[in-house]
């Protein structure tokens, strides 16, 4: 476990200092959780005197502050941070990793607990409800029953029921009250109750309802907690493309180092076939670059020098001399990465409206059950019948239905679209979903197959220049060889970097590459091949297109048809994007866009008061998906587009999009209803109770009455579904 390093100590000792004298201390932050979090941890480090600047890496935990030159006190740093109440210790890779795995183990543990508890008091307490063998207990028997009941359900519960206990007390600390506070009181209570009727040889207990309530809770608490797992892990997806280990160049030899110990100013040696470890700028070298990283597109950059490159382009073709531009951490993969950390934290909004009427629920009623209390015991009732009455008070307005209105709604919508070939990753991500009133549409991969395919080429030519793109690396010519099938390679290849591809086909001398390499007249396009024989003066031109999905324009239509507003942004050139915009229906088009210019562009929308879906499949797209209201991403996205993404949809059809939308609406308005009810629910049942009309059994009954109300209202479209089939 860590330590907090809130007592005082000297931590002089773990700042890294350079030869200026600047240092730079790394700490390891829990609990810190959203945008804002970053942002007020960020500003009040800063505010230390001494500090130059401070940086939270939330999916890693890290937080990095530049100290200045022997003027700021790290003690007072830590100090700072947990003053706001996070804690703070010096930065471990391996226990960054263990605090975000120790809530996950928590839950598992107590979610098996509570299942076993909810399985196994069902022994004791379905003979006390029902009788045994066709026989009713006698008294002494269902005494012993119960307690069996209480032997099981007692440590289950209030062992599995930390994780509530908890979060309930943390929020009482501050003055407030979340959904936690209720289910906690209503957890402890039911087992007092069941204690004393117990104890006193009352008819009935309710052991069983304590540990099966938190066994269901604990489920989407679980559930929960996997989407958000799931959500940090895109940002660690897109760091992961980032070459760990850089090749520095010092006085001519090249020395493998940690990609974090290259400075800005040093020169490192990309080689072909490997991933560009930082930012910088070609000092020497021409190649061919694959930037689907940033633009997203299948079109190889060619480079030379003074041509710059950022972290994570693939080198193709030709060795490369770069001077590094920005260290590691500021690269463009990593502000990337920092944008989809900052954009994929949210919170439900109806999860934040329960947690509001959890917070007068509180008042409101644990007042009328400490009145119906003290007003039973005051008539003269006597204490045993006023406990049961308020009891009986917060065990029917207990929030289950509550808690449930929302949850059993996303579960019964995520099941439909299961069936459609989506798939959810966080049920807020469905509320998100159904307020959307924009599309935003990636290009390549979305409105597109996301492949270049050869059109309009005669089947002899294509076998006349297939050996030579059998023997080249590059997109294009293997679209080329793809298209002519398995066949013979050429001989004494050589490829050029940034040009094409030379060797002999049958004896003759043959290029395949741009229209300079193969001595044609300037090529038109960017996604074109070119060939010829040296001793021909014939030239062959091969096009490439990236064909739209089948259905493309149909699926824009409906999403019109929805009332929703669709644009696109891409990075692509603006003449294959304006081809497919008007090829699909839609007027407002975006090209040449880099991922953070994707992402601004989203900013911008949403300042406009737009409720934006991005839809988008490449690791340039990650961080517009973070960004936007609500995501989706095909399912043969790269696994960081994915992972950003709060929907998947699996097969070829882009009307899966509209789809889910209408599917998202419906489960908004079922969640409303299911609230309408409980609140209905709890305005009738809790006078009843108070007024002594219904006594702890019948509120147990009452409570998961409106339960199951509001579990069969959210299948309630599945069900109309199937009859209709």
């Amino acid at each position: 476990m860590s330590q907090s390093l809130a007592v005082p100590r000297d931590l002089e000792a773990f700042v890294h200092r350079d030869a200026a004298g600047k240092g730079r201390l790394e700490l390891l932050v829990s609990g810190a959780r959203c945008a804002a979090c970053i942002g007020k941890i960020e500003k009040a480090v800063v505010s230390v005197p001494g500090v130059e600047s401070a940086r939270l890496n939330l999916t890693t935990g890290k937080l990095a502050v530049d100290l200045g030159v022997n003027s700021a006190d790290p003690d007072r740093v830590v100090e700072i941070v947990e003053e706001l109440g996070y804690r703070a210790c010096l930065f471990d890779p391996t226990e960054a990793a263990a605090a975000q795995d120790r809530e996950g183990r928590e839950l598992a543990v107590a979610l098996g607990v509570a299942g076993f508890g909810a399985g196994n008091v069902m022994m004791f307490t379905v003979p006390a409800w029902a009788g045994l063998f066709g026989q009713e207990l006698n008294a002494s028997t269902l005494t012993v029953m119960y307690w069996l009941a209480a032997i099981v359900a007692t440590p289950c519960a209030l062992f599995a029921g930390r994780p509530f206990f908890r979060s309930a007390w943390a929020s009482l600390r501050r003055g407030k009250a979340n959904m936690d506070v209720p289910i906690s009181i209503g957890v402890i209570l039911t087992l007092i109750v069941s204690f004393s009727e117990t104890i006193l040889g009352g008819r009935h207990a309710y052991f069983d309802a304590a540990v099966t309530l938190l066994f269901l809770l604990l489920i989407g608490r679980y559930l929960d907690h996997r989407l958000r797992a799931n959500a940090r892990s895109a940002a660690r997806d897109l760091l992961a493309l980032q070459s760990p280990v850089a090749v520095r160049l010092e006085g001519g030899i090249e020395r493998g180092v940690p990609v974090a110990e290259v400075r800005v100013g040093d020169r490192v040696v990309v080689a072909p076939g490997e991933r560009v470890p930082v930012d910088g700028r070609v000092e020497a070298g021409v190649s061919e670059i694959d930037n689907a990283l940033i633009t997203g597109e299948t079109a190889m950059a060619a480079v030379g020098v003074g041509s710059t490159l950022h972290a994570g382009a693939l080198n193709l073709t030709g060795r490369l001399v770069v001077v590094v531009t920005a260290r590691s951490e500021d690269s463009t993969l990593a502000a990337i990465a920092r944008l989809m950390e900052a954009g994929a934290q949210s919170r439900s909004a109806y999860v934040r409206l329960a947690d509001k009427a959890a917070a007068l629920y509180v008042p409101i009623v644990h007042s009328a059950a400490a009145l119906t209390f003290v007003a039973s015991w005051a008539l003269g009732l006597g204490p045993r019948e006023a406990l049961l009455r308020a009891a009986a008070v917060l065990i029917i307005t207990c929030p289950c239905a509550l808690g449930l209105a929302v949850p059993a709604v996303q579960i019964a919508a995520s099941g439909r679209l299961f069936r459609k070939g989506v798939l959810v990753k966080s049920g807020a991500a469905l509320e998100r979903l159904a307020e959307v009133d924009y599309i935003v549409l990636d290009k390549t991969g979305v409105l597109t197959e996301g492949q270049p395919r050869l059109i309009g080429a005669f089947n002899h030519l294509v076998a006349m220049a297939a050996p030579l793109a059998r023997a080249s690396r590059h997109p294009l010519a293997r679209a080329l060889a793809a298209q002519a099938g398995v066949g013979l390679v050429a001989n004494d290849c050589v490829e050029t970097p940034g040009q094409g591809v030379e060797g002999l086909i049958d004896g003759r001398r043959a290029r395949l590459g741009r229209a300079s390499f193969v001595g044609a007249a300037q090529g038109a396009r960017e996604t074109e091949l070119w060939f010829s024989f040296i001793d021909d003066d014939v030239k062959i031109r091969f096009a490439f297109e990236d064909q739209p999905r089948a259905d493309a324009a149909a699926a824009v239509a409906a999403l019109r048809a929805l009332g929703l507003g669709v644009e696109i942004l891409s990075g692509d050139l603006e003449e294959p994007v304006g081809q497919v915009a008007r090829a699909v229906g839609v007027q407002n088009w975006r090209a040449g866009l880099t991922p953070i210019e994707k992402a601004a562009a989203i900013d911008r929308l949403k300042a406009e008061g737009r409720k934006v879906l991005m839809v988008g499949d490449g690791l340039n797209d990650a961080a517009a998906l973070a960004r936007a209201h609500a995501s989706m991403a095909p399912g043969a996205a790269v696994d960081a587009a994915q992972n950003a993404a709060d929907l998947v949809f699996t097969g070829d059809e882009l009307g899966a999009v509209a789809q889910a939308i209408t599917v998202a609406r419906t489960a908004r308005r079922r969640a409303l209803e299911n609230f309408a009810f409980s609140a209905l629910y709890n305005l009738i049942a809790g006078p009843a109770a108070m007024l002594g009309l219904i006594n702890p059994f019948i509120a147990a009954l009452a409570m998961s009455g409106s339960s199951i109300t509001v579990l069969l209202n959210a299948v309630r479209p599945a069900l109309g579904e199937r009859r209709s089939r």
